[in-house]
């Protein structure tokens, strides 16, 4: 029996612009004057025709009120090393109280939470069809502050450098870290709503709280449209009540990558923010020893960027292939799985388009993904199992999800025949263990 690897959020080898990347980086390395300063170190905060670059093809997709400067980009070495890096120059456990998570959460972060001194701090908040609870987050920031400065967790009863101010670091400490995906979320799929954040960019504002905003997923939507997206959260912080100004460091951070679009493997991403939030992020010490992560790979994407085919791979590989695998995988999980009680809605049923690479199913009522994993790894079949995606940490409300009656599988990875015969596989493990309660 042939396995077939439902987990895994990668796209299909048949979805990487391997000749695309072919002919970047031989218009680079044939080229002297790309090829000597691409093979150098470069600028701390990226290679500065790709910043300029990212900045145009942003503006042009998500139509703010103002056109995003070079000056708001800095390039990174994808999502995840990047976070890595907002956390060792925005925060500090001796200052920051506490780091909230939507339930459920992209499990990997949690290391870097971890590494960063911040595993004891992390905080799960429940959502609604909107997106985060915000009151349920203010109602906590007030209580992780009292609990803070009686176990004199941050250093001094919780005044440690109160005043946010780094000694070592060029940025600011955040008393607050807001982590969250908030357009087609990993792994709910969910899009939060443009009042719920509004409010959250607020409630960050009033707490000295970071928003880290992963908005890998914004390019990615299953159904094209004349419409640009809803402000993302940094789009908002930019223009709301007056907007942040570019001498502040602000409170939203979006982080950006091209592992969904053009391959995992590139490690290139971008972060937007204000252009003093950027300077201090280009000014991490990884930065200043080494300058930018990737600065070759780099110079190849720009030259995507430059000879349009990055656009062409986007709109004509990647966006039809999730259209298509997306219904794929959704039709067969309504026609083989519902009558079991499986429940599927995605965001289209409340009005929000769907994207992303994943689905997230509630299994029925007294079936744990734990018993699906490990009946389905008898079959083959490799399965996210919603207990991965829970929040390290207390349940300080009681109202916490249990994520282990969830489900989420990936449509991206895979073949699309054996998309089908994944779920046909599900339903085979289903139906043995409703059989058997």
């Amino acid at each position: 029996m042939h396995p077939i690897n439902l987990q895994k959020g990668s796209p299909h080898p048949s979805l990487l612009p391997a000749t695309h990347l072919r002919s970047a980086a031989a218009t680079v390395l044939s080229n002297p004057s790309l090829y000597i300063p691409a093979l150098d170190y470069g600028d701390e905060a990226g290679h500065h025709p790709l910043r300029t670059s990212i900045a145009k093809w942003l503006t042009d997709f998500y139509a703010p009120a103002r056109p995003i400067p070079t000056e708001r980009i800095c390039i990174t070495g994808g999502a995840s090393q990047n976070l890595a890096c907002i956390l060792q120059v925005f925060t500090d456990p001796r200052h920051t109280v506490a780091v909230w998570l939507p339930e459920p959460s992209y499990h990997l972060v949690f290391a870097m939470f971890r590494n960063a001194g911040l595993g004891n701090r992390l905080r799960a908040v429940p959502e609604d069809e909107e997106g985060l609870l915000v009151e349920w987050v203010e109602r906590g920031i007030a209580d992780a502050r009292y609990r803070a400065c009686n176990s004199k967790a941050c250093g001094d009863g919780g005044n440690a450098r109160s005043t946010g101010v780094s000694q070592t670091s060029p940025g600011k400490q955040y008393k607050h870290l807001i982590y969250c995906v908030p357009t087609y979320a990993n792994p709910s799929g969910a899009t939060m709503s443009v009042p719920r954040r509004e409010a959250l960019v607020r409630l960050a504002r009033r707490h000295d709280a970071l928003l880290v905003c992963d908005d890998v997923y914004d390019f990615l939507p299953v159904m094209a449209t004349e419409r640009p997206p809803i402000p993302r959260l940094v789009d908002v912080d930019r223009t709301l009540d007056g907007g942040v100004g570019d001498d502040e460091f602000g409170n939203v951070v979006s982080n950006g990558s091209f592992s969904k679009i053009l391959g995992p493997g590139c490690r290139v991403g971008w972060v937007e923010a204000t252009p003093k939030f950027v300077d201090a992020l280009a000014q991490c010490g990884s930065n200043i020893s080494g300058s930018a992560p990737s600065h070759l790979t780099s110079t190849y994407i720009n030259q995507m960027f430059e000879d349009g085919s990055l656009h062409t791979h986007l709109n004509g590989t990647i966006l039809p292939a999730v259209s298509a695998r997306y219904r794929l995988l959704a039709d067969a999980v309504r026609h083989k799985l519902a009558s079991l009680g499986v429940i599927f809605q995605p965001d289209e049923a409340r009005g929000m388009a769907a994207g992303g690479f994943f689905l997230w199913l509630q299994l029925p009522d007294g079936v744990s993904s734990e018993n699906v994993d490990r009946e389905a790894a008898k079959q083959g079949l490799v399965i996210g199992k919603g207990g991965l995606f829970a929040v390290p940490g207390p349940d300080l409300g009681g109202s916490r999800l249990r994520v282990d009656g969830f489900l989420r599988l990936c449509f991206m990875w895979e073949n699309e025949d054996r998309l089908v015969e994944g779920v046909e596989r599900l339903e085979m493990v289903l139906r043995g263990l409703l059989a058997s309660t």
